[in-house]
C-alpha cells in the first residue's frame, strides 16, 4: 500500500510562501518525489509512469505506455532547461523550474501534453470520458488516500454528468498550474492544500 506523501505539508517556501501557484508547486513536489529523498529526479517520473500502467493493466509495449513515458520525459527536459548543470531537482528547484516552464502556457508540457497522455491511460473502457473508479486508480498512482480528494472528482465534473470529459481534465490541470486559488476543485488534485 502506497503511503500518502501528499498529506504532508509543503511547507515554507523561500522567496514565495505566499504565492498559491508556488505552493501548490511544492504540493505537487511531495507527490512527485516517490522514493521521499528530499529531490525529483527522472527516476521519481519511471516509477509514477509504472504506477500508472500497473494500475491501469497498461503493457510497456503498449502505445498509451509509450506516450505516457514520451510526455512526461518532454516535461523532464522542460524542467532540467530552467536550471543548469543538474539531474535531480531540490524542491526550491522544482517549483521555480515549472513556474519559468510555465510561463508560455501554450508550450508547457505538464499543460497539456503530459494530461492528454494520462489521460489516455485512465480512460480503460476508450469512452473519452474518466469514471469514478477510474479516477481513483489514478489519485491511487499518486500515493492520495485523502477522501476529500476522491469528492473533488464531482466537482471537477462540470458537467455533472457523472464523468470527468477530456476537456474537463486537461483544463483542471492547466488551472492547477495557473491559479492562484488553492481552494478550487483543480487545486484539490492532491488532497486538502495546507499552507
Amino acid at each position: 500500500m502506497l503511503t500518502d506523501p501528499c498529506m504532508r505539508k509543503a511547507g515554507n517556501m523561500t522567496d514565495g510562501a505566499d504565492d498559491p501557484i508556488a505552493v501548490k508547486l511544492g504540493h505537487l513536489f511531495v507527490a512527485s518525489d516517490t522514493d521521499q529523498d528530499g529531490f525529483v529526479d527522472w527516476s521519481d517520473y519511471e516509477r509514477l509512469i509504472s504506477r500508472y500502467l500497473d494500475g491501469y493493466g497498461v503493457g510497456e509495449d503498449d502505445r498509451r505506455a509509450h506516450a505516457l513515458r514520451a510526455a512526461y520525459q518532454m516535461y523532464w527536459s522542460e524542467l532540467l532547461q530552467q536550471v543548469n548543470g543538474v539531474d535531480r531537482l531540490s524542491k526550491e528547484q522544482f517549483v521555480v523550474a515549472n513556474q519559468a516552464a510555465g510561463v508560455d502556457g501554450s508550450r508547457f508540457t505538464m499543460a497539456e501534453v503530459v494530461p492528454q497522455a494520462i489521460f489516455d491511460v485512465m480512460d480503460t473502457d476508450a469512452d473519452d470520458a474518466i469514471s469514478k473508479p477510474e479516477y481513483k486508480v489514478f489519485l491511487e498512482a499518486w500515493g492520495v488516500s485523502d477522501l476529500e480528494a476522491l469528492n473533488v472528482f464531482l466537482e471537477l465534473d462540470t458537467d455533472d454528468d457523472g464523468r470527468i470529459s477530456r476537456g474537463e481534465f486537461i483544463g483542471a490541470i492547466r488551472e492547477f498550474f495557473t491559479s492562484p486559488e488553492l481552494e478550487s476543485p483543480a487545486s484539490l488534485f492532491f488532497g486538502h492544500i495546507e499552507h
